[in-house]
């Protein structure tokens, strides 16, 4: 019984992404894990596949994370100025068409912990979401 329930919730799944966007997520040191379970998460109407020549689109991103150094944290909490002590985190990425090699779409976000890739992610995942919903292909 919860075999067949698996295969008749998983149906739907499957047929209904049939007309998605196909995205290969291009490796960046485990930020593309964050990715795809972002574009999970927001429900972003595109695919993720691991076979870059079946994939539409090529999401590739860079992502710098600069952490405080323990020395800058003392002095900012000498000076009575602790914000910021987690550092700062930028990512930039862009969804480049497979067969062309046009940037379709690009999006940068900075946050304010040198640690927040899910939060990242998850921005990158909402604005592509908008983005494709807007230019279906």
């Amino acid at each position: 019984m919860k075999l067949l329930t698996f295969f008749l919730l998983a149906i739907p799944t499957v047929v209904g992404q049939g007309g998605s966007a196909r995205i290969f997520i291009e490796p960046q040191g485990g930020f593309e894990s964050y990715l795809s379970a972002a574009l999970v998460k927001k429900q972003v109407p595109a695919v993720v596949t691991q076979d870059k020549e079946a994939a539409d689109f090529v999401l590739t991103s860079a992502v710098i994370a600069n952490e405080e150094s323990t020395g800058s944290k003392v002095a900012r909490c000498l000076f009575l100025y602790c914000a910021g002590m987690q550092g700062t985190q930028s990512a930039t990425v862009q969804l480049v068409r497979a067969k062309t090699q046009e940037v379709a779409w690009a999006y940068s976000v900075k946050k304010a912990s040198a640690t927040a890739y899910q939060s990242s992610a998850e921005a990158v995942a909402k604005h592509l979401k908008q983005f494709l919903e807007q230019h279906p292909e």
